[in-house]
């Protein structure tokens, strides 16, 4: 299982089409016993949505296993956060060597990454369906 990447859920909307599962994100401190005196903790709430399998035997409030093959997972981190840092730095040192300033060179790095996210987002069904959850009980 090693392969897996897997989170602990809960079932909050079911349609013939999509099943809607919370996951709670924990930070190390969220499980401390004394959080509450430091204010340090921190738990999100994310939603995922997942096909609606009809086999499935799920009620709202089941509590599930969200998992994810774990190459898709490191694909994602490559697509969300390495990609745009190398187009960042190209961008930046590519402006710099055409002879613009600093000012020209940051924005224009920022511009060559706010269109890679353009670019991202436009193909996001197209990732939607790449991506597939599976749950497990």
């Amino acid at each position: 299982m090693s392969d897996m990447i897997s989170h602990k859920g809960r079932v909050v909307s079911i349609t013939p089409e999509m099943t809607s599962v919370e996951i709670i994100s924990e930070s190390a401190c969220a499980s401390c016993h004394a959080k509450s005196m430091c204010g340090l903790g921190s738990a999100k709430t994310k939603l995922v949505e997942l096909p609606t399998n009809p086999w499935d035997d799920l009620k709202v409030g089941d509590e599930v296993q969200v998992q994810l093959k774990a190459s898709m997972g490191h694909r994602a981190v490559w697509i969300a956060y390495v990609v745009p840092f190398l187009i960042l730095v190209a961008a930046m040192l590519g402006i710099g060597a055409a002879g613009a300033g600093e000012l020209a060179s940051g924005l224009g790095a920022i511009g060559a990454v706010c269109i890679y996210y353009l670019v991202v987002w436009l193909l996001r069904d197209r990732l939607k369906k790449e991506y597939i959850f599976n749950i497990k009980r």
